[in-house]
């Protein structure tokens, strides 16, 4: 292995966290957590390690928030301290689990992670295609926590959505492996057809030019607040659960019993639901499950932001209302 492991070829098996999502190829899915995505694709997959996820809302490990002392890292140094020598890299959603449903970290698990990667001689890979380029106040989630992962995964938001780029990150370490006269082969050969697009260059590099002059990630914080503010009008309503936000990025999780965090039953599709209300009302989102998910662009407005809010809380109210009232749940 390159970088960290100094060409140890027992180094071959990959973590990641319970919850987690990182592409569609056979290779992302083997390192991807949400069973209802990937256990259809299990026998075509390789096996690596699986480790909790930091899902406070419904702890695996039976903490409360809070009060739990990161329970769930305990299982990650348990297996490195193990398994290390045979463990390459470990793959992570910096700050946020994005289709999990916006499952947002506790202060300082990543850095905690971080640590952890350091100390078993393990590479850290921080994928950061949902979160990166500002979604969640910074430039790149990792920097939050003062984190510098050994590999970076960037794609979406490195053109503003325009076009599909992605682009890959590492450590002089690990890029100096690849170095080296044309006889010894240590070229990466392989690649993807789109590799290099000119177009799509051009789009992330005007994308980066409007980051810096524009001063994005400062004009975000305003925006960010405003957000924080009017979410937490939201816990007034029986149903909102939890409410998970990272910078631009919110979950707002639904329950029939807010006492007891019993969710509405699938088969009621909920959140689907909610979706549809707020679409008659001119506001396009997605769900998760029991999940709303709102993403504004960074470019929206406060004005346009409040309307999102506006929106989403009467489209919950009025759904879930309803739901109550024909007795299909008994929230």
């Amino acid at each position: 292995m390159p970088g960290q492991g100094g060409g140890n070829k027992e180094k071959q098996k990959f973590v990641y966290l319970d919850n987690s999502y990182h592409g569609d190829t056979v290779g992302s899915v083997s390192v991807g957590g949400i069973d209802l995505f990937h256990r259809l694709y299990k026998p075509l997959l390789f096996d690596g390690y699986k480790v909790p996820s930091p899902y406070c809302y419904r702890c695996p490990m039976g903490k409360e928030k809070g009060s739990c002392g990161m329970a769930c890292l305990e299982p990650l140094e348990e297996l490195l301290a193990a398994r290390g020598r045979e463990i390459a890299s470990l793959i992570i959603e910096p700050l946020v689990q994005g289709a999990a449903g916006m499952i947002t970290s506790p202060p300082g698990y990543l850095k905690r992670v971080r640590e952890i990667c350091t100390s078993y001689n393990v590479l850290m890979i921080a994928d950061e295609v949902a979160v990166g380029f500002g979604r969640t106040g910074k430039m790149f989630a990792c920097e939050e926590e003062g984190v510098a992962p050994d590999i970076m995964c960037l794609a979406k938001g490195i053109t503003g959505g325009y076009l599909p780029l992605g682009a890959t990150l590492t450590t002089d370490e690990i890029f100096e492996a690849f170095l080296g006269s044309h006889e010894e082969q240590k070229t990466f050969y392989h690649g993807h057809t789109y590799t290099g697009n000119p177009l799509a260059g051009a789009a992330a590099l005007a994308n980066l030019e409007i980051f810096d002059k524009k001063q994005v990630i400062t004009g975000l914080q305003p925006k960010i607040e405003l957000l924080t503010k009017g979410l937490a009008t939201f816990y007034a309503l029986p149903w909102v659960g939890e409410i998970r936000q990272k910078g631009m990025m919110i979950g707002i999780e639904l329950v029939q019993n807010k006492a007891t965090k019993e969710p509405f039953p699938f088969a009621l599709n909920i959140g689907h639901r909610v979706t549809l209300e707020a679409r008659k009302r001119g506001l396009i989102t997605r769900p998760l499950g029991n999940v709303i998910v709102l993403m504004p662009i960074l470019s929206m407005s406060e004005e346009e932001l409040t309307e999102v809010l506006d929106i989403t809380y009467t489209s919950i109210k009025a759904v879930c209302a309803d739901i109550v009232g024909k007795g299909l749940v008994t929230g």
